[in-house]
């Protein structure tokens, strides 16, 4: 079986590239707060959520690792071509438009039997399903199949809680409780991306994106050693 751990990373359109009437919709629970400051609070948090949907954002990254091999590929955004590779081998960076991140990603990914993903059915499957069909690209593989069939997608964060039955925790929390060095460490995060990419600092969100495959990968291993019991 051949498998490929992924991860995506967004960021948010400007606001500002919203027409007038999807502004007010966005902001239709803003407008309703009694004070200035309660508004801007409210406007804030609907600048900063625009990052996650599929209609207000666009991915920049998109990270693959194939387990049997022991390589990674990160496809990213770049005002520039950039191919290059980690000084071990382990990780090849690729850059190109949105359109051809996605095009290469699904082209890859009709050669996998099974995907690992962390969070991937609340957000990366579908995000990359409908950013797909926004820009006309076909997919390859229903990533969102059968939920409770992990077989062709086995998204993490529902193996270990259960699908819901316990509480649920970020990528970091679960890396530094089973030993596994967090991905959240350097100076790029989820909070900050938007303003990094607006920096230009494309290969800073590449590498960013390729540490969380690692730790997405080395907790997989974990649940595949101790918690999977219906791998055959």
């Amino acid at each position: 079986m051949k498998e490929l751990v992924f991860d995506i990373e967004t960021v948010g359109y400007p606001f500002e590239s919203f027409d007038e009437y999807q502004q007010e919709y966005l902001l239709r629970y803003a407008n309703l707060e009694e004070t200035e400051e309660k508004r801007q609070q409210k406007v804030e948090e609907v600048i900063r959520y625009l990052n996650l949907s599929a209609l207000t954002a666009q991915i920049i990254a998109i990270g693959l690792y194939d387990l049997q091999m022991g390589k990674g590929l990160v496809l990213f955004q770049s005002d520039t071509k950039e191919h290059y590779k980690t000084n071990d081998g382990e990780f090849t960076f690729h850059s190109g438009d949105e359109k051809y991140i996605i095009q290469k990603f699904w082209d890859i990914a009709s050669k996998y039997d099974r995907f690992i993903s962390f969070n991937g059915r609340n957000f990366d499957a579908p995000f990359l399903l409908l950013r797909s069909a926004i820009l006309r690209i076909k997919p390859t593989k229903n990533l969102l199949s059968y939920r409770y069939d992990s077989k062709l997608h086995c998204d993490l964060l529902e193996q270990f809680t259960f699908y819901g039955l316990t509480r649920k925790y970020n990528l970091d929390f679960y890396c530094k409780v089973f030993g596994i060095e967090s991905p959240k460490r350097g100076e790029v995060t989820g909070y900050n991306i938007n303003e990094i990419f607006n920096q230009k600092r494309y290969k800073e969100i590449a590498e960013y994106c390729s540490q969380d495959l690692v730790a997405t990968k080395e907790l997989y291993l974990i649940y595949k050693e101790y918690l999977e019991f219906n791998s055959k």
